[in-house]
């Protein structure tokens, strides 16, 4: 009777422990864009680049993004070993961060931008639905464990880029580091070298038992190309991604500019930009499991349309009291709201999804989400350059009010992923 009572105790532990190793790997995919939002405006003066131009290296990787991200979750759909395909993003999102630590050339770091964007279609397409088939009653807390871990790499990486392009102050002691940002870009790669390696090792030979074995095998490239079209002719599918493209023009676009009117306006250090980044992201930590758990009660639709309310508020907010301290107390209130529903956006998208198709729904959903990221962000750095940094606020606060007129006029899910 104990052998019973405790052999799923056993299969829940070794689960979370996967849950885990998946999210350290989901952190290391945005430790590295987030540096780079810290390193940005130092990039931006010593190449002479225009706040268009700036955008732009990571509106290519959105853009880049777009156009593989339905592909590759097809792909994921297709083919089995996971794990594999977790490590080989990885990889593949690190390498060009590696090689634009050597370039000095403005369409050079276009080129790495468009690769980066291209590797970093794998993951989210392998990694959600994988943990969403193995806690099929809990898609919400799961996931948003993953999107802790895309907080925690947003908020600790431009915290060190921070530190290591300055320093910091204890108790009067001056700790001086003054590396160049092409050092700091070189010392960021470790991290993910050590974890896809980690990866591939232990969840490369993955071998999933019970119902989900299936799953890691895939269903064959015949099957996602019969499946795809009811995607798009799923109502909730499409509407929730049409949501999130206007969600991520905010959200992309609040990344990279919010450091540059740090930086650019109110003068503050790359240290300073890092901490107030990591405030950002730290709320953003806390919500995501709040806001999942809480869509696993009572639904996502009203945790959405809630969130997405007050993220209009706060940029409002964020206008009025733009270069007083208060603009940075408000970019930390801000995360918990935009960040909280990320997860809860992603669990109701495999809600509305057939069985086997979850990679291509997160593709699609992460398509969209990429092209509005980077109509988001030259919107942005036109306006930048044209009328002001503070301006972008306003634009910001527009989308996430049109995402939320979306997500209003959606039903219920169309079908149930199992």
């Amino acid at each position: 009777m104990s052998a019973v009572a405790t052999a799923p105790d056993i299969e829940t532990k070794r689960s979370f422990n996967e849950v885990w190793l998946i999210t350290i790997g989901h952190a290391l995919t945005h430790w590295y864009p987030a540096t780079f939002y810290v390193l940005a405006p130092v990039i931006g003066l010593e190449l002479g680049l225009s706040y268009t131009q700036i955008a732009s290296i990571t509106a290519a990787q959105a853009f880049a993004g777009a156009l593989s991200n339905i592909p590759g979750g097809m792909i994921v759909d297709s083919m089995g070993r996971k794990g594999l395909l977790m490590a080989l993003s990885l990889a593949w999102i690190g390498f060009p961060y590696l090689i634009m630590a050597f370039t000095h050339s403005y369409w050079m770091l276009l080129v790495c931008a468009v690769l980066i964007g291209v590797g970093n279609t794998i993951w989210h397409p392998t990694a959600i639905p994988t943990l969403a088939n193995r806690f099929p009653d809990r898609k919400g807390l799961v996931v948003s464990i993953h999107g802790m871990g895309g907080n925690v790499g947003d908020a600790v990486a431009p915290f060190l880029a921070g530190l290591l392009l300055s320093g910091f102050v204890v108790g009067g002691i001056a700790f001086n580091f003054d590396f160049t940002w092409r050092q700091v870009m070189i010392f960021n790669v470790a991290p993910g070298i050590v974890m896809a390696v980690a990866i591939f090792w232990l969840l490369g030979k993955l071998q999933m038992d019970g119902k989900t074995k299936g799953s890691d095998k895939g269903i064959g490239f015949r099957g996602v190309l019969q499946g795809f079209g009811g995607l798009l002719k799923n109502r909730t599918m499409m509407l929730l991604a049409i949501s999130s493209s206007f969600r991520s023009m905010t959200q992309g676009s609040l990344m990279v500019f919010v450091p540059l009117y740090l930086a650019n306006t109110m003068g503050y250090s790359p240290w300073a930009i890092g901490a107030a980044m990591m405030g950002l992201q730290l709320a953003g930590f806390v919500a995501s499991p709040v806001a999942g758990a809480m869509s696993d009660k009572v639904g996502p639709r009203s945790i959405m349309m809630s969130s997405m309310a007050m993220t209009a508020v706060v940029i409002l907010m964020m206008i009025f009291t733009g270069g007083t301290p208060y603009f940075v107390f408000f970019v930390a209130v801000l995360g918990f709201f935009l960040f909280a529903i990320r997860a809860v956006l992603q669990a109701w998208t495999l809600d509305a999804t057939p069985k086997g198709m979850g990679g291509s729904a997160i593709g699609l959903l992460f398509g969209f989400q990429a092209v509005g990221n980077s109509i988001g962000l030259m919107i942005c750095g036109s306006v930048a350059d044209n009328f002001g940094l503070l301006s972008t606020f306003y634009f910001m606060a527009g989308t996430i009010i049109l995402a939320n007129m979306f997500v209003f006029v959606i039903g219920k899910p169309d079908a149930q992923s199992a």
